[in-house]
């Protein structure tokens, strides 16, 4: 009988004894988050910083992960460019992965594609969970992509705060990650992460 474990109990542990998985720390690895970053207008930090004082007023009382897509993700989907041609979104794609009688299984909050290919992935926690927790779910997704050829991107975030991932399958899987960014350091540390998501557009 096959055993199915859900994919958001995974380990970062488990994930990189399944995949062979390596973490880079080189800079050089991960290059996309750092350079070249496309400018945000004044008019489009003006409304990033109407999204961060939303969220910060928002986060006096619990609420739930779909919260943290209304209030964060959509702005900066929208002002990204995703919600149009030639991109699409998708929600609650069902990923699976069987081996020894083991099925693990999870769907993927949020899924970009142009045409059929992968562009970013993104993985929402509610808001009392940390990044950390995100990770090995994101990484299994990643590692799903139908397309090995090409590099995935994800991005992890709880509402306030944000990690890039970047998944390379050529040889040994390897990933690397971005800095942390937060809402809560001073100045607007979304106008990095929608910089970041536009650099990812134009990949």
């Amino acid at each position: 009988m096959t055993i199915i474990i859900q994919a958001n109990t995974l380990t970062l542990q488990d994930v990189k004894e399944q995949f062979s998985l390596q973490k880079i720390d080189d800079e050089d690895f991960f290059p996309e988050w750092q350079y070249n970053l496309p400018q945000v207008t004044k008019a489009e930090k003006e409304w990033l910083d109407r999204v961060k004082a939303d969220f910060l007023s928002l986060e006096e009382y619990p609420f739930h992960e779909e919260i943290v897509k209304l209030a964060v993700l959509s702005p900066l989907l929208s002002l990204a460019g995703f919600f149009r041609h030639p991109f699409h979104l998708d929600a609650e794609v069902i990923v699976e992965a069987e081996d020894e009688g083991k099925m693990v299984r999870g769907s993927i909050d949020v899924l970009i594609l142009r045409q059929d290919f992968w562009v970013t992935l993104i993985e929402a926690k509610n808001q009392q969970f940390s990044l950390v927790k995100a990770l090995p779910q994101a990484l299994f997704y990643m590692l799903k992509n139908p397309h090995p050829e090409k590099p995935t991107f994800g991005l992890m975030t709880n509402g306030s705060h944000f990690t890039f991932i970047k998944l390379t399958r050529q040889d040994t899987p390897k990933y690397g990650l971005s800095e942390e960014f937060s809402l809560y350091r001073r100045g607007n540390e979304l106008y990095r992460v929608l910089s970041i998501l536009r650099r990812f557009a134009d990949l």
